[in-house]
């Protein structure tokens, strides 16, 4: 469907206010979801503080070009974008739901830290666990060596006692 000069200017607007305040975007390729099914997802996006914005694939290529580093992904299908100042999180949630809404949803590609990056560079990102995980993993790996220490004390103080 066409659309008026306004409205794309209106759509180019959106796109470069995501493009200078987004710490990550993901290309997100949706086809055949229900509407109250994009309206949940949108929900809690939100809650999660990722947009999630729909635009034709040539504005966005207009309103992206030559800003990135690298080469911007193929676009295929239906596009939308989810966006956040959040480096991982539009990746992690957009990763949960293709997970539920499998036939609906896929990761198509996305700008991570001003860098083009393929699908599967994506899904790798969305990988990356939280960060409150990640201090978890890290005092653990902290932790170990000084556990390791007071069970062999332990083990030396039983024998003696």
């Amino acid at each position: 469907m066409a659309i008026t000069k306004e409205k794309k200017t209106a759509i180019l607007a959106k796109l470069d206010g995501i493009k200078n305040d987004s710490e990550s975007i993901v290309f997100v390729n949706f086809k055949g979801m229900e509407g109250n099914n994009v309206t949940d997802m949108r929900a809690k996006l939100r809650e999660e503080g990722v947009g999630y914005f729909v635009a034709k694939k040539t504005l966005i290529a207009r309103a992206f070009d030559g800003t990135f580093e690298g080469d911007m992904p193929e676009l295929e299908g239906e596009i939308a974008l989810a966006f956040s100042t959040d480096a991982i999180a539009p990746a992690q949630n957009i990763k949960a739901f293709t997970a539920e809404y499998k036939e609906n949803l896929a990761i198509a590609g996305g700008i991570f830290q001003g860098v083009y990056k393929t699908k599967e560079e994506m899904t790798d990102i969305a990988s990356i666990p939280a960060l409150p995980v990640l201090r978890g993993m890290f005092v653990n790996v902290i932790n170990s060596p000084i556990q390791g220490i007071v069970l062999a004390l332990n083990a030396i103080a039983d024998k003696r006692g």
